[in-house]
């Protein structure tokens, strides 16, 4: 049986060095940020080898088994959260925009996010603060979940489906990306919009999804959003009014007739 780590605390911040990896194959119950500081090897998700060096970094969501084949001794910085922040009222729902997409896209778990020159300096810096702040975890709870933030807003931008490229993959992987980072944007989920970012034709792009998902680009879109507006206000933390400018929509009235919607 795997085994499952079980965090209660919102953060936890841990920085420790190995020359051989010590923990079982394991999943948990919490997020998980690892930034490699130093050192190589492979970090093994789901049965699925990916490489990793200094200065790459990883998102591990709570159903990924993962460990690491270490070859060089390596520093890892971990930072844990749970998704307790993600429902708390006080937060602003555009900070947590990249964050959520990132977490709900489970694609993005399954690769080392590989920075710029400029971003690896940035993310640099974000995680010496991170380390600086977990000296006092709790007083400093709210600051670093604040850093967090600002290192997913650096992650979804080196996203390698989102890059400039010649080439933009047709893969069904590479939409559900496109769909979860621009369901705040309707604009960009029109057929036409779609079909000219993977160089698609119109006509074509809606048959393709459906036959590769079982669902049409419509209701997949309706049912994503619908589903992020329901938590937006079960949590509480958002009105409609607040909810309906978010995602682009008319009005209040707009996101009450959304949520009827079957």
């Amino acid at each position: 049986m795997i085994k499952r780590y079980v965090q209660f605390q919102p953060i936890v911040i841990s920085a420790f060095e190995m020359s051989k990896w010590r923990h079982p194959v394991h999943r948990h119950n919490h997020y998980e940020l690892i930034y490699i500081e130093s050192g190589s090897g492979q970090h093994i998700i789901n049965e699925i080898p990916i490489d990793y060096k200094e200065g790459n970094l990883f998102l591990i969501g709570p159903e990924e088994e993962h460990h690491f084949k270490i070859d060089q001794k390596t520093q890892f910085i971990y930072i844990k959260f749970t998704d307790i922040y993600l429902h708390q009222k006080e937060n602003s729902p555009t900070g947590l925009q990249h964050l959520e997409y990132l977490i709900k896209s489970r694609e993005t778990h399954f690769l080392g996010f590989n920075f710029t020159a400029d971003d690896q300096l940035i993310v640099e810096h974000i995680i010496a603060l991170i380390l600086a702040l977990s000296k006092n975890t709790m007083q400093n709870e709210a600051l670093i979940w604040s850093q967090i933030l600002m290192l997913s807003v650096i992650m979804q931008r080196n996203m390698p489906e989102i890059k400039s490229s010649a080439e933009r993959s047709k893969n069904i992987q590479a939409m559900f990306c496109y769909l979860h980072k621009n369901i705040y944007q309707p604009k960009n989920l029109k057929a036409s919009i779609m079909a000219a970012h993977f160089k698609l034709s119109e006509d074509y792009i809606g048959p393709y999804f459906k036959r590769n998902t079982g669902i049409t680009l419509r209701r997949y879109i309706h049912d994503y959003r619908k589903n992020l507006i329901r938590q937006r206000i079960e949590s509480g933390r958002s009105g409609l009014k607040q909810i309906a400018a978010e995602f682009g929509l008319v009005d209040e009235s707009h996101v009450s007739k959304l949520m009827r919607m079957a």
